[in-house]
C-alpha cells in the first residue's frame, strides 16, 4: 500500500477549507482536494509491505507495516512534541508561482512543532530504506493541484492578495495513512495513531 504521516485537520474545518479553496473557483486547470480529507503531510512513505518485509503488491523492497509503525512511534518520542495547536493560513504554491502544480495554505502557529516531528520521521523513515525527501520540509495543507496553466492568472492573483486564516486546531496524533488512488481521487484511511506527549 501507498503510505504516509500526517497530521488530520478536524473534520469541524472542512467548511473552512472549501471556503479557502473558494479564492481559486474559476481557475481553469484546477482540481480541488476533497477538504473532509485535509490534512498536513509529515512524511510520505511511498509503497510500505504487510507485516514481514516485503509484502507489498508494489515493492518486493518495501518496508515491512509493523517496521513502519514502531519506526513512527520512536520519531514521535524523539521529536518529543505535546499537543499543540495548529494554525492554518495564508496560501502559497508548489514549486512556484511562475510554474503552479500544487495550491496550499500554510501553518502559523505549530509550524516549528511539524517541522520537529517531520525532521524525526525523515530520520527513522530513511532508516528503513524509504526515500529521502527531495525538498525542504513546508507545512502545509494542499487545496488544489493544477494540471494545466489555463488558471494560472487566476491563482496567482489569490495568492497574491490575499492571507485568510482558514482555521485552528488542536494537533494531538501523528497518523499512518494509507492512500488508494481512484478515478474520482485519493482515498485516505488511517492504519495506525500515534498519540503527541
Amino acid at each position: 500500500m501507498r503510505a504516509f504521516f500526517a497530521v488530520d485537520l478536524p473534520d469541524d474545518l472542512a467548511e473552512s477549507v472549501a471556503d479557502a479553496q473558494a479564492a481559486f473557483e474559476g481557475a481553469d486547470g484546477l482540481r480541488f482536494v476533497d477538504p473532509e480529507q485535509a490534512h498536513v503531510t509529515l512524511k510520505f512513505l511511498g509503497a510500505i509491505g504487510g507485516n514481514t518485509a516485503g509484502e507489498s503488491d508494489d515493492d518486493a523492497d518495501a518496508p515491512a507495516l509493523n517496521d513502519v509503525i514502531a519506526a513512527g512511534e520512536r520519531a514521535v518520542e524523539t521529536a518529543d512534541v505535546d499537543p499543540f495547536e495548529c494554525a492554518v493560513q495564508g496560501f502559497g504554491v508548489f514549486p512556484s508561482l511562475d510554474y503552479v502544480s500544487v495550491v496550499w495554505a500554510g501553518v502559523g502557529a505549530g509550524d516549528a512543532e511539524l517541522t520537529a516531528l517531520h525532521d524525526s520521521l525523515e530520520t527513522e523513515a530513511t532508516a528503513l530504506g524509504v526515500d529521502p525527501a527531495e525538498h525542504a520540509f513546508t507545512p502545509h495543507v494542499t487545496l488544489a493541484r493544477m494540471d494545466d496553466a489555463r488558471g494560472k492568472g487566476l491563482v496567482r492573483d489569490a495568492v497574491r492578495n490575499r492571507d485568510p486564516e482558514v482555521g485552528r486546531f488542536e494537533a494531538d496524533a501523528v497518523r499512518l495513512v494509507s492512500s488508494t488512488l481512484t478515478d474520482d481521487g485519493p482515498v485516505y484511511e488511517t492504519v495506525a495513531s500515534i498519540e503527541l506527549g
